[in-house]
């Protein structure tokens, strides 16, 4: 018997963040799947170039560099993608911004909290906004879909996180941002769902994670002990694009170690 295959042949995705951590290894496993890919980074040209490379070079992968923090940025993307690759069936919106000094909401600065809600959702807004517009213009694929869209959220969104408030409360607009866009274009050939991680060995997070103290304290609480490898989030994204996730619309999929039910 043949195995079941996760296939994107013919599609184009658009993954914001893409040069390291969660959205590197979602470029890497959409092109695995078939898809062409453009992605985004801010600042790690080195590592953007090689993993464009990697993947395939021009012809199958591309990196953009783009600034992240307006929605005309987010618009500028989507519009870069197009460019490169003439249409556009996936949108990715992993990029995002985790301040990693705590922040009691007594003294954080009005300019972190602006910066965070810039660039975790008013991008994300821009990024959506146009992704949509050109999923509606232009021609369906064989199966009839318009194109997908995933979110990447959190725990943090869930449960909230103390001392990080405006990380939180984007990650939770992002959930409501799924369900409103679901309901909005479901009907349209537009699946949006949401992919929600906790604590990710990534290199945002390894100041934590491989902190002597803090490290054994973070996996201790996650019930399966440990945090999750960038990849283990990339394989939900992906099969959140396939056909076999046809019927999934408006789903947070939490993707955590079950540590969103323990928090």
């Amino acid at each position: 018997m043949a195995g079941v295959s996760l296939v994107l042949d013919g599609r184009v995705a658009l993954v914001s963040g893409g040069s390291r951590g969660i959205g590197a290894e979602t470029v890497r496993l959409f092109r695995e799947a078939g898809a062409r890919v453009a992605f985004s980074y801010r600042q790690a040209r080195r590592q953007a170039e090689a993993l464009a490379a990697e993947c395939g070079g021009p012809d199958h992968c591309v990196a953009i560099e783009q600034e992240l923090a307006t929605p005309g940025d987010g618009r500028a993307l989507v519009a870069a993608a197009v460019a490169a690759f003439g249409r556009l069936d996936v949108l990715v919106a992993n990029h995002g911004v985790w301040p990693p000094e705590d922040a009691p909401i007594a003294t954080m600065a009005e300019s972190q909290w602006r910066h965070t809600l810039g660039v975790n959702l008013d991008a994300v807004f821009g990024l959506v906004q146009a992704a949509v517009g050109q999923m509606e213009r232009q021609p369906r694929q064989a199966d009839g879909m318009a194109g997908h869209i995933v979110l990447i959220s959190s725990t943090a969104g869930q449960r909230g996180e103390a001392n990080h408030a405006d990380y939180a409360v984007t990650k939770g607009a992002l959930i409501s941002l799924t369900k409103s866009l679901s309901s909005e274009l479901a009907a349209k050939g537009i699946r949006v769902n949401c992919v929600a991680p906790g604590w990710v060995a990534t290199e945002m997070s390894a100041a934590a994670v491989d902190d002597p103290e803090l490290g054994p304290r973070i996996a201790a609480g996650i019930p399966v002990g440990r945090v999750a490898t960038p990849r283990e989030i990339a394989g939900p994204v992906l099969f959140l694009c396939t056909p076999l996730a046809g019927f999934i619309s408006g789903e947070v999929v939490n993707v955590n170690g079950g540590a969103v039910l323990v928090g």
